[in-house]
């Protein structure tokens, strides 16, 4: 998808923007934000809000995120429901999907100097901003909490069993109070 995205709109390709905090590096992903809708130039600090979002997230999960590499796509309804009927058979627009990069065969990391992908997460536009409206959420927040849903798939986390909603919802209210965000489900039934 990552390929795919930056073929579509190349111009759209923004550089990874360092967070030079007291953060480690190590932990934090290199996150590329690619905006391959119009509607999200309405929206200017919507890569910074995910960049900080998945920075925190990085820091308070335990996974080895530390070197490897993501894509967000911030899409429309029309290109996230083509993704959604092309990788899940539903065609309708969703708030975002998340795509797991599977891991390389038959060569360790250590055999390439490429750097490991986690995958590659899509954000639609018009759900993301009737979503927020509809909770009267920032729609910063709102945002900032689909990027950390979309991470937290790529790196192992579902919400398919009751138990495992449970755990990833008490860690994406864990991470959204770390950024200074309301609970994202203290008024809304589970996140599809």
């Amino acid at each position: 998808m990552q390929q795919h995205a930056a073929r579509r709109a190349p111009e759209a390709v923004s550089e990874r923007k360092r967070n030079s905090g007291a953060m480690p590096q190590s932990a934090i992903p290199m996150t590329e934000v690619l905006v391959v809708a119009d509607a999200w130039q309405t929206e200017p600090d919507a890569e910074a809000a995910i960049q900080r979002a998945i920075a925190v997230a990085a820091e308070m999960v335990d996974a080895d995120t530390g070197g490897a590499e993501l894509a967000v796509m911030l899409t429309d309804d029309t290109g996230i429901r083509t993704l959604n009927n092309n990788w899940r058979g539903i065609d309708k627009p969703t708030n975002v999907l998340s795509f797991p990069a599977l891991p390389p065969s038959g060569e360790s990391r250590s055999d390439n100097d490429a750097p490991r992908m986690l995958g590659d997460i899509a954000i639609a536009y018009e759900t993301t901003r009737r979503e927020a409206d509809d909770e009267q959420k920032q729609f910063d927040h709102h945002l900032s909490h689909l990027a950390v849903h979309g991470f937290l798939h790529l790196i192992g986390y579902d919400h398919e069993k009751d138990q495992d909603a449970e755990t990833m919802e008490a860690l994406e209210t864990e991470i959204m109070m770390q950024l200074g965000i309301p609970d994202p489900y203290a008024d809304r039934d589970r996140m599809d």
